[in-house]
């Protein structure tokens, strides 16, 4: 079997934890807590022939805040960002953050996810995405689990 570290890092209310527990547990809540230090899980997904456990790391708050250890990013084989589809103001800094990860993981998979794709209307949707000066590579949503599986198989896939 093989085992990854996978990080959930972005920006404060972006639904990083919603996703956790949508791909963990498959459940949602609309309660907003916010996730103090990290929270710790796995679960064990099957891509072909091949069992990936990933150890899913949720990391709270921005990636770049003094309260956030870096020892919490050391170690990742993923790094999936989370931006809020229906906030621009989490998007906004998105290239530094990423510049910031590449240096510090430089051989980790890095993907970018637009969530709460529930919240906004198709065609704002792609006029978002369109704008984004960084290639966001799935869209999702915690609330409905829409593209939440996929998200995680096609990071796993890259692990093979």
């Amino acid at each position: 079997m093989i085992s990854k570290k996978v990080i959930l890092t972005g920006n404060f209310g972006v639904g990083k934890t919603s996703l956790f527990n949508r791909f963990v547990y498959d459940r949602f809540s609309d309660k907003y807590l916010t996730t103090i230090g990290v929270k710790v899980n796995k679960k064990v997904v099957q891509i072909d022939d091949h069992e990936i456990s990933i150890l899913l790391w949720d990391i709270a708050g921005e990636i770049t805040q003094d309260k956030v250890p870096v020892s919490y990013f050391l170690g990742a084989a993923g790094i999936i960002y989370v931006f809020d589809l229906s906030r621009p103001l989490t998007f906004k800094n998105m290239d530094k953050d990423i510049d910031y990860l590449k240096q510090l993981l430089p051989n980790s998979s890095i993907k970018i996810v637009g969530n709460k794709k529930d919240l906004v209307e198709p065609s704002e949707l792609t006029s978002i995405v369109d704008e984004l000066t960084l290639k966001c590579n799935i869209t999702t949503s915690a609330k409905t689990g829409e593209n939440v599986e996929e998200l995680f198989k096609d990071l796993a896939r890259e692990f093979i």
